[in-house]
């Protein structure tokens, strides 16, 4: 992968954390880039990014509190979802993660291609979310 790709990557992953970029500009800036999408596993603390022909890039992500609750709450996932949606004052991705983490998500993959996320947990349950129109 090139540079610049693995740049732009590299800046939606720190522009997540420190709130610089919404995730429809992350989503824009990886499209114009030409990625089809990306993986966040909370297990493995990583973020892995896709391009048509196969090759990806991975980093590693700032930790987030706590550990993957066994079970899937996919109320509280869904909630968790619409919050970040809302973008209030009191939103953050890093507070988003330790959320999502303890409503048991293990992770999540974004799909361009889909315009969708699918959310899971240790045990393989699942939530969808369509990208808003």
């Amino acid at each position: 992968m090139d540079a610049q790709r693995i740049a732009v990557a590299e800046n939606c992953l720190h522009s997540a954390h420190d709130g610089s970029l919404s995730f429809p500009e992350i989503v824009g800036k990886l499209l114009a880039a030409g990625f089809e999408g990306y993986t966040v596993d909370y297990r493995r603390n990583t973020q892995t990014h896709y391009l048509p022909d196969g090759d990806s890039v991975a980093f590693d992500m700032r930790l987030s509190a706590g550990k993957v609750a066994a079970t899937f709450d996919t109320s509280e996932v869904e909630r968790l979802v619409r919050w970040a949606q809302a973008n209030p004052e009191n939103y953050s991705y890093v507070a988003f993660c330790e959320k999502a983490k303890a409503a048991g998500c293990a992770g999540y993959i974004v799909s361009f291609l889909g315009r969708r996320v699918l959310y899971f947990g240790r045990t393989a349950d699942t939530h969808i979310e369509q990208f808003p129109n």
